[in-house]
């Protein structure tokens, strides 16, 4: 896939569930409706993740050489990163693990119809 641009953004504090909630949305949107959706949004990490799909924008326009209107979000999927492992005091003198996750989020665009 030589006519594809990626960005990744690695170690954002958010859990992957939340982080895929948005991500499923954008995945083969035009970037222009993906930016919009995103710009709207009201979860947090759809902020991240418009930072995220703006690079790999970039990078198209820049790196490749690509036309930015007839780009579309190819790939778009979050991966978990390291977790946190912190504890909190419970009744009767136990103690209860908290996992604080992390996400690594990657979006890669390419052309409209660029299958080779």
């Amino acid at each position: 896939m030589e006519n594809q641009a990626v960005a990744r953004t690695r170690n954002l504090r958010v859990s992957p569930y939340k982080a895929r909630l948005v991500v499923d949305q954008i995945r083969g949107l035009n970037v222009d409706n993906a930016l919009q959706l995103l710009t709207f949004s009201k979860k947090r990490v759809a902020a991240a993740i418009k930072t995220t799909l703006a690079s790999a924008i970039a990078n198209a326009e820049n790196n490749l050489g690509l036309d930015v209107d007839t780009l579309v979000v190819s790939q778009a999927y979050v991966d978990e990163g390291s977790m946190l492992k912190r504890f909190r005091p419970r009744a009767r003198g136990r103690a209860f693990r908290i996992l604080k996750r992390s996400s690594h989020i990657t979006v890669a665009v390419r052309p409209r119809g660029g299958e080779e």
